[in-house]
């Protein structure tokens, strides 16, 4: 049985940055250390943190000690509660969702109506949206267009701004900005901003390569991680014997497999990653 695995799976910049700085942070104090919300969307990452001492919160007002950013940013008045209570803040955004927040403020206030391309209840589209002013519209799906669009022209704005969550689908984002440009009346100002990190793009493309190669592709990650679901709908669109999984335990490998390829989430451990390949290894 050959194995492919590809190359860009595994922690991206973001989610190892925000786990090596919560790591960090445990290890230089003896205070309490609080995470806003998961680090990262992956179990096995968060169950490790938590014996190491770093205690889950909801919201700002419940934090002790150090309080941890996590990698999908929190809305902006976040930092002005923790300002007020005086709580130190150790801030492990990732560096593309802050220029997505920032570009998103600055068209704002240049009066721009936002289309944010991404999931409603995403904490990162959470925090996103509180730099979007008063004019913006949410949608994950080309379904959802026309009413973003009736949306946009009850609000008599004549500009426009696309913009999406960092680890929104490609061709999706692609698809949704040719119809809109079809659509729209010319005579607004329509501004696309492709804000989908440059890691996501090479992770999805990758993964779409690998799927049309092999008989059965495993996508390792979070059940709960909206960049490994993305890479689960790319695989399953060419190679129908596609898998998520978050921990080897889940494998169930049919016979008579020649090619299997190997994919993971940008939120998934090493650790996760070799331990499907060594089993996959003692299979072959």
């Amino acid at each position: 049985m050959e194995i492919i695995v590809g190359k860009t799976a595994g922690f991206c910049y973001g989610v190892e940055r925000a786990v090596e700085g919560a790591v960090q942070e445990v290890n230089k104090t003896k205070e309490p250390i609080c995470a806003l919300g998961e680090i990262v969307h992956n179990k096995q990452v968060i169950q490790k943190l938590e014996k190491l001492g770093v205690k889950c919160i909801e919201t700002i007002e419940k934090a002790k000690g150090t309080v941890l950013i996590r990698a999908h940013g929190v809305p902006k008045e976040v930092y002005e509660i923790a300002e007020k209570m005086n709580i130190k803040i150790q801030d492990y955004t990732c560096p593309n969702v802050l220029k997505v927040q920032k570009i998103a403020e600055k068209f704002s206030k240049e009066g721009y109506f936002i289309f944010l391309l991404g999931a409603k209840n995403h904490p990162e589209n959470i925090g996103t949206l509180s730099h979007c002013g008063e004019y913006y519209y949410i949608f994950e799906k080309e379904e959802e267009l026309e009413e973003a669009i009736q949306s946009f022209k009850k609000s008599q704005k004549d500009k426009l701004l696309l913009i999406s969550q960092t680890t929104y689908s490609l061709e999706r984002f692609q698809k949704i900005e040719e119809t809109l440009q079809q659509k729209m009346p010319k005579d607004i100002d329509f501004v696309v901003k492709n804000t989908i990190c440059r890691t996501t793009e090479l992770r999805q493309k990758e993964t779409e390569e690998i799927s049309k190669k092999v008989d059965y592709i495993i996508i390792i990650g979070g059940k709960n991680s909206s960049n490994t679901k993305k890479l689960y709908e790319v695989a399953k669109k060419n190679c129908k014997n596609t898998i998520l999984i978050e921990t080897v335990e889940e494998l169930a490998i049919p016979k008579n497999i020649e090619k299997i390829g190997v994919m993971a989430g940008a939120s998934t451990p090493k650790e996760s990653i070799e331990e499907v390949i060594a089993y996959l290894k003692r299979r072959s």
